[in-house]
């Protein structure tokens, strides 16, 4: 058959060639022989290779059954070799679905997590449901002790009932703002917020000679942009709630009151200042502006060229040009301004808890609007206390001469 094949290519070879000098003029042929020769050779390797390629194709053909018969006497064998491992994966895969979730894990390991870390926390921590204290603090404490509290809840006994004292303890920072301390101060806001038996909170700090030295900056370094962002708007937030109690507060300065600090004391209602208090908003000096309330308290506090001064400069403001100013509505030159906080307090605790409320509530909407307006919303307010039973203890009380006992209902 290959003889066959040989003789068949060698004379197609010579039938090409024919034809290409049968083509060529007689005229050129000295010309165009080289060219026609050429174009003969192409043509007979053109057709020996296909004349390859399909000898190649039948010689696959003719072996591709024999593949396929080896393929599947092969097949079992493969199919017996393969059973084991997916055997073994079937295995894996029920031992993986018997396995708890991790997060049914965590739901599960999460009431002895918190048995064992109200255990360890001290005493102060579990007196919250009694709304003495604020949120748990983190295992590091927040400035390197283990346990310590920085925002702290104390009701008042004789002769200050209805007063609650909220301190702000973090003396190794002077008490800076930092993360724990913002979620002690939320959490100490909610519990008063929710306690029917406090009508004034007093808001001071346990540290000698400073109230609060605003954010805490070295915390702040480790922070990224985003979380910046976060804990400004936290900040922003907490003393907006602050400053939405329905209970009346008042901050004591006693030592310095800057940025963040100072923003927490307009967040009161009122101000009780010490002979050493200076209040500044350095943030101009820092590359921001004040970002919990400052520019927006601040200017109704003092006006607002007064509110510019202050914060394009930065300059500090002693006791006496504070109250001058209207940033603090009441100074101690002698004495100690926590009593004096405490017996403003006490005057304002004799007062029934609703009416306290109300009167908050149309006040500070009120400065909001315009008069007419403030004027429907104080028809609201006084509307709300026509069918209580205060109103009416206040009003026996008066004829029989004697004091209002007041219940909040």
């Amino acid at each position: 058959m290959q003889a066959a094949s040989r003789r068949g290519m060698a004379a197609a070879v010579t039938a090409v060639l024919s034809k290409a000098a049968a083509a060529a003029p007689l005229a050129s042929a000295s010309a165009t022989a080289p060219a026609a020769r050429w174009a003969a050779v192409s043509a007979a390797r053109g057709l020996a290779s296909a004349t390859a390629t399909a000898a190649g194709w039948r010689q696959q053909q003719q072996q591709q059954p024999a593949l396929q018969l080896q393929g599947q006497a092969h097949s079992p064998a493969l199919r017996m070799q393969e059973a084991p491992q997916q055997q073994q994966q079937a295995q894996q895969q029920q031992q993986q679905a018997r396995q708890p979730h991790p997060s049914a894990l965590r739901m599960q390991q999460a009431p002895q997590q918190q048995q064992a870390q109200q255990q360890r926390a001290p005493l102060q921590w579990r007196q919250q449901a009694r709304g003495f204290a604020s949120s748990p603090p983190p295992a590091d404490g927040g400035s390197g002790a283990s346990g310590e509290l920085h925002v702290t809840v104390e009701p008042q006994g004789a002769p200050y009932e209805g007063v609650s004292v909220l301190s702000l303890s973090r003396p190794r920072a002077k008490n800076a703002i930092g993360r724990q301390m913002l979620s002690e101060l939320s959490e100490a806001i909610n519990n008063l917020r929710q306690e029917r038996t406090t009508r004034c909170v007093v808001v001071r700090s346990t540290v000698p000679g400073v109230f609060s030295a605003g954010a805490d900056l070295k915390e702040r370094t480790l922070m990224t942009q985003h979380e910046t962002a976060e804990f400004v708007s936290s900040l922003r937030r907490v003393f907006s709630e602050l400053q939405a109690m329905p209970i009346p507060t008042i901050a004591v300065i006693e030592g310095a009151a800057l940025g963040g600090g100072a923003e927490l004391a307009l967040a009161c209602d009122l101000r009780v200042v010490g002979p050493d208090a200076a209040f500044a908003f350095p943030e101009a000096q820092l590359g921001i502006i004040p970002g919990a309330g400052g520019t927006q308290r601040l200017p109704r506090a003092v006006g607002v060229a007064r509110a510019k001064e202050l914060i394009f400069t930065g300059r500090r403001v002693g006791t006496t040009e504070a109250l001058s100013m209207g940033l603090a509505e009441h100074g101690v030159q002698t004495g100690s301004p926590l009593d004096r906080a405490l017996e403003l307090a006490q005057a304002v605790a004799r007062s029934a808890p609703l009416s306290l409320r109300m009167a908050k509530e149309a006040i500070s909407q009120g400065d909001n609007v315009d008069l007419a307006t403030g004027l429907r919303l104080e028809e609201a307010c006084y509307a709300q206390l026509l069918h209580t039973k205060d109103r009416l203890e206040g009003l026996a009380a008066f004829a029989e001469k004697r004091k209002p006992v007041y219940t909040g209902q």
